[in-house]
């Protein structure tokens, strides 16, 4: 990607002149660039180039809304408490025009950031701390956004986390079986369906009024925390594109399957997938801490819902694509969605076996 050819970075308000232009990060959804550009006084400045994704996200516009007030919104509130605003949250470099994102003569759509100096992202987790500081991170982006009016965020995914829109969706894959594979995955579709009424359970809740809407990151992998590099701790929170209202459970629940799981997404071997419950407390103990009382007790009490649930959806969403042909996530064999899907529910499963220790767990916390 000649983004100098393009001329696309020019057309940002870059302070010195521009000598680098390198891909970077592991990110599969956006086009992603670091800038280097060197000042007069010989120091150097970098950014984060992006080019977005519209085929995923349809309204990039909405999307940018969002970013530039919920950032906006972190920055006041780092200001108050000490912190440092050009660090704690994302900052979005304007256009020489002005405005918040590029659209070039291709119709694509740009986006510039700048880069967080002494920071790293980290793909896996390689200790129990660095959990326990992702709970931390993703618990305080919660608490300084408490007070966000959520309702006023566009969904960049219309019903992204609603469990109830994902089953019919499931239920649909499964009725029009375009690829004729529903008969050799009828355990696994069975097993869905005997969970459907637990899918409201969340959306209810939000209906209700039992749990508040709230501002959710939605993508709650340990690679969107910046961590310190002197520090070792949690520093910013990043990949806000999926930044929507919804429900502090979605958050949680999604780290728990992603990250307290004995094994692979894709693992062939389900005997090596379980939900460890250590790993459950030290996640759980971190968010609630960060979180710093803004949730309710009922939030807390929900928290394994929000695992399980998470946990259910995904393999859900796994196995339709898998029945659709795979049109969606990408794989690497055949059969691999059918895998991620197994893996999935077989840590519902143990989870479900384990769902009193998990209860337990969580009551410790209100």
């Amino acid at each position: 990607m000649d983004l100098v050819k393009k001329n696309i970075a020019p057309r940002f308000r870059l302070e010195g002149t521009l000598t680098e232009a390198v891909p970077y990060g592991s990110g599969h959804i956006n086009d992603t660039v670091r800038l280097t550009c060197e000042l007069e006084n010989g120091k150097t400045r970098r950014y984060i180039l992006q080019r977005m994704n519209d085929d995923i996200f349809k309204n990039p516009k909405g999307l940018m809304e969002n970013i530039m007030n919920v950032t906006s919104f972190l920055r006041n509130k780092i200001i108050q408490n000490g912190g440092d605003p050009d660090r704690e949250t994302l900052n979005v470099i304007r256009t020489v025009d002005g405005d918040n994102y590029l659209v070039d003569e291709d119709g694509d759509f740009w986006r510039m950031y700048i880069f967080i100096e002494d920071a790293t992202c980290f793909d896996i987790v390689e200790k129990p701390e660095d959990f326990y500081n992702s709970a931390l991170s993703f618990g305080n982006f919660q608490k300084l956004l408490a007070d966000y009016p959520a309702s006023t965020l566009h969904e960049t995914i219309p019903n992204f986390h609603n469990t109830v829109s994902r089953f019919e969706d499931f239920r649909k894959a499964v009725e029009e079986d375009t690829y004729k594979r529903a008969a050799g995955v009828q355990k696994e579709i069975r097993f869905v369906m005997d969970r459907e009424p637990e899918t409201h359970v969340i959306c209810d809740a939000l209906a209700k009024h039992r749990i508040p809407l709230r501002v959710t990151h939605n993508d709650t992998k340990l690679n969107n925390i910046m961590i310190d590099n002197k520090t070792g701790k949690g520093l910013c929170v990043i990949d806000l594109d999926t930044v929507m209202p919804g429900s502090a459970l979605y958050d949680y629940g999604d780290s728990i399957r992603f990250g307290a799981s004995t094994g692979a997404e894709d693992e062939k071997d389900l005997d090596k997938i379980s939900c460890d419950l250590k790993l459950f407390e030290i996640y759980t103990k971190g968010y609630v801490e960060g979180c710093g009382g803004s949730l309710t007790e009922e939030e807390i009490r929900m928290l394994p819902m929000g695992a399980k649930l998470m946990t259910l959806e995904c393999g859900m969403r796994f196995l339709a694509d898998y029945l659709q042909g795979d049109v969606y996530f990408k794989i690497h064999r055949p059969e691999h969605n059918l895998d991620r899907a197994r893996t999935q529910f077989k840590l519902v499963a143990d989870m479900e076996s384990k769902w009193d220790e998990m209860m337990s767990i969580a009551e410790k916390y209100l």
